[in-house]
């Protein structure tokens, strides 16, 4: 073995320790915000052909509010104080919502309705990454611009996102089902849904 072959092997080993110190250090600095932008590509039941300026229309024979909200447009907060979550509710549940707060499906009822309310949102820091600290008997509070609503967890269920039956939008009980991804930590594209069941009570 040659000195110049010998040059040549010792200068790829350095090449690589470095290459391999930057990714470490990348890591190290800019992980949380590689992590909060593959979470924001996250599915959410989301029909990402939608476009956004598509109209979602309201069954007339559940229309119980004087007025909605148009899509896309904030008409509540919500709280949760059990793990610090006070964020915007948007009604419309496209990608470009969900990266400002929480999606509202246009198939379920309003707070107030009396029927099934299912809400969504991402799972990275500030959203509902600490999901799975709730417990049953935790609140939860939505303040609409109608009024303002309190509901307790009673049910917590982890579920495939193609399971369909997860949550049944029903008129005889106010229920609200607010979905994230799972795992909370996950990069990328994630195949389970965590669903927190909440229903309403009187404060």
């Amino acid at each position: 073995m040659n000195k110049t072959f010998k040059a040549t092997i010792i200068h790829l080993i350095v090449a690589l320790l470095i290459a391999l110190s930057l990714i470490i250090l990348v890591i190290l600095f800019f992980g949380r915000e590689i992590d909060t932008v593959m979470t924001l590509a996250n599915k959410i039941t989301v029909d990402t052909s939608k476009k956004e300026e598509e109209i979602v229309k309201i069954d007339l024979s559940k229309q119980l509010l004087e007025t909605y909200p148009e899509y896309g447009t904030q008409y509540a907060d919500i709280e949760i104080p059990a793990i610090d979550v006070n964020l915007p509710v948007y009604y419309g549940d496209t990608l470009s919502i969900l990266k400002n707060g929480v999606g509202h499906s246009g198939s379920s009822y309003f707070p107030g309705e009396g029927g099934t309310i299912v809400y969504m949102g991402h799972n990275f820091e500030g959203y509902f990454r600490r999901f799975g600290e709730l417990q049953v008997g935790d609140k939860i509070k939505i303040t609409t611009t109608y009024g303002e609503y309190n509901y307790e967890i009673y049910d917590l269920k982890l579920v495939d996102e193609t399971d369909l039956d997860a949550v049944d939008v029903q008129r005889e009980k106010e229920i609200l089902a607010i979905f994230t991804c799972y795992p909370f930590d996950n990069i990328g594209h994630a195949y389970q849904r965590y669903i927190v069941y909440a229903e309403l009570i009187k404060e």
